[in-house]
């Protein structure tokens, strides 16, 4: 005997709703101010951010794919695009010849240095400029909550605890 289905009652199914409308409508979006200002898609300008947040600016190819949700093929096509503009070098990381690094170049730096003030201003004004400062607290314990369970080993979140590079050097600019 199977359990009954838990059926989403009338607000329930709104919120669902609104959640997956939101879902989908946002990657796109984002992408076309990115590639209007820096011929990039969201998913490029992603991998970039995260690059221009690690140490050395460097990450082996599966830390990378863990932080941006990819599939390694999907990625590595990506990062090839990426490398053929000069804003990513893929080499062998030098203690272990099996793992594959992708680093931000100085290029690749410039740029994301040079296109964050725009992103921040547009997902400003898509998100956090329509939410009280309540509602972005709120905001972020409803993504926490429902990230606990869909990421629970935080492979997309949790390196973000100290201020990086990035964001220190846009605080002071």
């Amino acid at each position: 005997m199977t359990d009954p289905v838990p059926w989403l009652d009338a607000r329930e199914r709104a919120a669902w709703l609104r959640l997956a409308a939101m879902v989908e409508l946002l990657p796109g979006t984002l992408s076309h101010q990115l590639e209007h200002d820096a011929d990039l898609s969201h998913f490029e300008y992603y991998v970039l951010a995260m690059l221009s947040e690690a140490r050395d600016r460097t990450l082996a190819m599966s830390t990378l794919a863990q932080r941006t949700n990819a599939t390694l093929p999907r990625l590595s096509h990506v990062v090839r695009r990426l490398e053929n503009r000069g804003l990513i070098e893929r080499s062998r990381c030098p203690s272990d010849g099996r793992v594959t690094m992708a680093r931000l170049t100085g290029a690749g730096w410039d740029l994301v240095v040079d296109t964050a003030p725009g992103h921040v201003r547009h997902v400003r004004s898509l998100i956090l400029d329509a939410l009280t400062a309540e509602q972005v607290d709120q905001l972020h314990d409803i993504t926490t909550a429902i990230l606990d369970r869909i990421d629970p080993r935080g492979c997309m979140v949790d390196f973000y605890a100290e201020p990086t590079e990035t964001t220190r050097e846009a605080e002071t600019a």
